[in-house]
């Protein structure tokens, strides 16, 4: 039977809905965050920092800068980490990725874990040391995955994605290395992605989430496609890509069938890159209209398509810009 994938899933989940992951796992702490300020995601500078060889249990290692709702800080960073497996370090090194950032950057560092391992006893959530009068150390937010094991109802009636996302990491950890109950999990939380509502760009990337996560053995992941392009089908919803359809078409052709898989993979993630930048220029043209129609009144036409037609660095700049600019004129010039 296939390992189980993790670490794409997650980070492909938390680029692509940060906002629904932070109302999900930590509710309070997201109420805290004025959300009217596109979040960025700064990972090429977390990938400058020197942290050491990431753990193997990691799965996803993320910074994005946010702004708060009170005022008191207007930037913070929030450092977020997915760990699949009990690590004894683990504390200690979430304190060592806290003052390294700060270091770097000079501003308040959030630390927030999510514990996707499988002991539901294991809470680490603070690291200190105190001697001769001196105390240093961190407390930290923690999410835990086994929290929501008995959940199921309410995880499957949710409209998060990130409740889907929960199922289906802990059905691949229950399903163990049964694959006929993998392959039922998976399908069930396949057909649930129509019931939401949701935009058809979320649907594409749950998708591929859920696909990627929930690894199957060779027969049955054929069974799958070819049950996903019936319904598919059904649905009029294009999920599998040409490529992949003939692929299914043709039969699994056993000498041809890792190269094949892992040009299939490439291409899924080639595009759901492209998917997901699409989505996060959206989004900002979304968050920079709305902070410019609260400033400055109802957007010209001129303006909104200028806002439509421009890159995502562009639209970063003019909303840096908006910031302190006192008219339209000024965010543009």
């Amino acid at each position: 039977m296939p390992t189980a994938r993790y670490d794409l899933p997650w980070k492909t989940a938390l680029t692509h809905a940060f906002r629904a992951f932070m109302s999900f796992y930590f509710a309070e702490l997201s109420t805290q965050i004025d959300w009217a300020q596109r979040p960025r995601f700064r990972d090429k500078e977390l990938a400058g920092i020197s942290l050491g060889g990431s753990p193997h249990s990691l799965l996803a290692d993320k910074l994005v800068e946010v702004a708060l709702r009170d005022g008191r800080v207007q930037w913070v960073l929030i450092h977020i980490e997915v760990q699949a497996q009990r690590d004894a370090l683990l504390a200690r090194r979430v304190l060592d990725y806290n003052y390294r950032i700060f270091n770097e950057y000079a501003q308040p560092v959030a630390s927030l874990v999510l514990l996707a391992d499988e002991d539901p006893n294991w809470h680490p959530a603070a690291f200190h040391n105190d001697v001769l009068g001196t105390v240093m150390g961190i407390s930290f937010a923690v999410a835990k995955l086994q929290d929501y094991a008995a959940r199921s109802e309410a995880l499957l009636a949710s409209d998060n994605p990130f409740a889907l996302i929960t199922l289906a990491h802990l059905r691949t950890q229950q399903a163990r290395h049964d694959p006929d109950k993998l392959f039922a999990a998976k399908w069930q939380l396949t057909k649930l992605l129509y019931q939401h509502g949701w935009r058809k760009q979320r649907i594409i990337i749950l998708f591929k989430v859920i696909n990627w996560m929930m690894a199957l053995p060779q027969p049955l992941q054929e069974r799958y496609w070819k049950a996903l392009l019936k319904l598919e089908k059904e649905r009029k919803m294009e999920w599998i890509s040409p490529l992949e359809q003939s692929f299914i078409d043709k039969g699994w052709k056993k000498g041809l069938e890792q190269g094949i898989e892992k040009g299939i993979e490439r291409g899924i993630e080639k595009g759901l890159e492209q998917g997901i930048e699409r989505g996060r220029k959206e989004e900002a043209v979304r968050m920079l209209a709305r902070q410019l129609s609260k400033r400055f009144g109802p957007l010209p036409e001129a303006v909104q398509n200028k806002l439509a037609k421009a890159g995502l660095a562009q639209l970063e700049a003019w909303s840096d810009a908006a910031l302190e600019a006192q008219s339209l004129k000024e965010v543009f010039k």
